[in-house]
């Protein structure tokens, strides 16, 4: 455990998880530097470790979980806006009607 609203699952991960809700404007200390929320971080949800490269795996229990589809800032959400899956294709919530 990081602190009370994040966790480290694998020494080698660069996200951290979160385990208690933490709101946009919100502030915590991660790794002795003050990080603040920009949106609502919910529990389940990803942050970065470290600045993250675009095309740089996302590593989670010391494991590829994906990749970087741009350039991921510090503390900030690790979502599908922001990761493509490298195994199975991503879902969006983004309607497919009329697609060939």
């Amino acid at each position: 455990m990081i602190n009370r609203h994040f966790v480290l699952l694998n020494k080698t991960d660069n996200i951290f998880v979160c385990c208690k809700q933490l709101l946009a404007g919100e502030s915590t200390n991660l790794e002795d530097v003050d990080v603040a929320m920009i949106v609502d971080i919910t529990v389940g949800h990803k942050i970065a470790r470290k600045a993250i490269l675009k095309g740089e795996k996302i590593i989670k229990y010391g494991v590829s979980i994906g990749s970087a589809i741009k350039d991921i800032d510090f503390g900030e959400h690790v979502h599908m806006h922001n990761i493509k899956s490298d195994y199975i294709a991503s879902h969006t919530r983004q309607s497919r009607v009329g697609e060939a």
